[in-house]
């Protein structure tokens, strides 16, 4: 979830028919997918799940698509083991689940998930890119943990602290202009807080007409018009990742 102070509901948008490239690996006391690029390397990337979960096929296919420019790239469940939201579920119930997956409350498995890249990957550069609620554990990443090269937040805000401005390494935002989770205002005052207080290389990019779930959740052959925004943000993600990883 996207915008943890007032939470509302993510359209799942369109669930991709795909198997994936990777493999399930175990991560000290929980799961993750890992997927491995054409060639050695020691460059990785960590993908943080929105709420339907770390098996979602159009996470994975993000993954894979990271992987497949290079990055040795794990997705972990960050749920550890909890069910995902049910997007069948009852809506009214939402913000009690989501008390019970904190996307702040993470530190332990991010340490985990360090450990296992550098001593079974061979990894010495890392960075996180984040979807959803995934999109506010990156932003949070970025806050809290130095050792990550860089972050790329996709429609994520953390927003129940006053440290958002206060990035420890470049960071990419990357929002919709119809987003029906994170309004405008909150990107603007985003925005205004990086410009007032961030030290470090950060972007922010709103894409028009777009809708929450974009980059992820769209199928290959969504309508024309949405079509470039999609491949650009897939774009922007990859050349951030090369620029700073």
């Amino acid at each position: 979830m996207a915008n943890e102070a007032q939470p509302c509901p993510c359209d799942i948008g369109h669930r991709l028919e795909y198997g994936g490239l990777g493999c399930e690996v175990q991560v000290e006391h929980f799961g993750a997918y890992l997927s491995r690029p054409p060639a050695p390397t020691d460059r990785a990337v960590i993908v943080v799940q929105d709420i339907f979960g770390w098996r979602l096929p159009n996470t994975r296919y993000m993954v894979d698509m990271i992987a497949g420019n290079g990055y040795t790239t794990i997705l972990p469940d960050f749920f550890v083991g909890q069910e995902p939201w049910d997007p069948a579920g009852d809506w009214a119930t939402f913000p009690e689940w989501l008390k019970t997956r904190n996307p702040r409350n993470i530190d332990k498995e991010i340490s985990a998930v360090l450990r296992y890249l550098k001593q079974q990957c061979g990894a010495r550069r890392v960075g996180v890119v984040g979807f959803c609620w995934g999109g506010v554990v990156a932003h949070h990443l970025m806050i809290s943990c130095p050792e990550l090269r860089a972050g790329v937040s996709v429609y994520g805000i953390v927003k129940d602290s006053e440290d958002v401005a206060s990035l420890q390494g470049p960071t990419l935002f990357i929002f919709a202009e119809n987003d029906a989770v994170i309004p405008l205002s909150q990107v603007s005052a985003l925005t205004q807080k990086l410009q007032e207080h961030c030290q470090v290389e950060y972007q922010v990019k709103t894409f028009a007409g777009q809708t929450h779930g974009f980059v992820h959740r769209k199928q290959e052959d969504c309508a024309s018009e949405d079509r470039p925004y999609v491949d650009e943000a897939r774009r922007n993600l990859l050349e951030w990742l090369s620029r700073h990883v």
